[in-house]
């Protein structure tokens, strides 16, 4: 493969997984490339601004994570969306060329088929059938500066659990004394 390079790639288009969506629902496409920035304020314009219900965002490949971020970012600023997530395969056609030919022929191309994770993700204001697979409920909404078990609003929705001495590996532990002609504190025992 050192002599070709890849002159063309195209993905298999899809319908979109998700049966009743009107027909001027608003289809995300991120890419790899694609601006968080960019994706996020045109997806809250549709939502806020034009007053959309439904919103579907897609990805295939390494725009998958880049997906699954625009979501959580929209589910935490809109909050109440209901969302059904959908995983499949894409097929991705690349044409790569071969840059040394042989000099009595045309030149020869190469035709590879890829089958890419692709991700489908429908976020509505309206409820959805909580039935039907990948379906996730809006998370709980809390008022404006309420504590959240003592996480701020902006923070961590759960505190993270107080560290557990038997997670730490015995070298680290230290042992505090409860003699007052001690210095306080001493090394632990050391695994031998």
């Amino acid at each position: 493969m050192e002599n070709f390079r890849k002159v063309r790639t195209s993905e298999e288009e899809m319908p979109l997984p998700f049966p009743d969506l009107p027909p001027d629902v608003v289809e995300m496409k991120v890419k790899e490339g694609s601006k968080i920035r960019n994706l996020m304020n045109f997806a809250m314009a549709q939502m806020e601004l034009k007053g959309r219900r439904q919103i579907v965002f897609s990805g295939c490949g390494r725009a998958v994570t880049k997906t699954i971020t625009c979501v959580e970012i929209m589910k935490r600023k809109l909050g109440g969306l209901h969302q059904v997530t959908k995983v499949r395969y894409k097929t991705v056609l690349e044409v790569w060329e071969n840059q040394d030919p042989p000099p009595d022929g045309p030149a020869q191309n190469l035709t590879v088929h890829k089958n890419v994770p692709s991700i489908c993700i429908l976020l509505s204001r309206d409820p959805l059938d909580p039935n039907q697979a990948g379906y996730q409920p809006p998370e709980p909404r809390h008022e404006a500066g309420e504590d959240t078990l003592g996480s701020s609003a902006k923070g961590l929705k759960r505190p993270l659990p107080p560290p557990r001495e038997e997670l730490l590996p015995k070298k680290l532990q230290v042992q505090v004394s409860d003699s007052p002609r001690g210095s306080g504190t001493t090394a632990g025992q050391l695994d031998h």
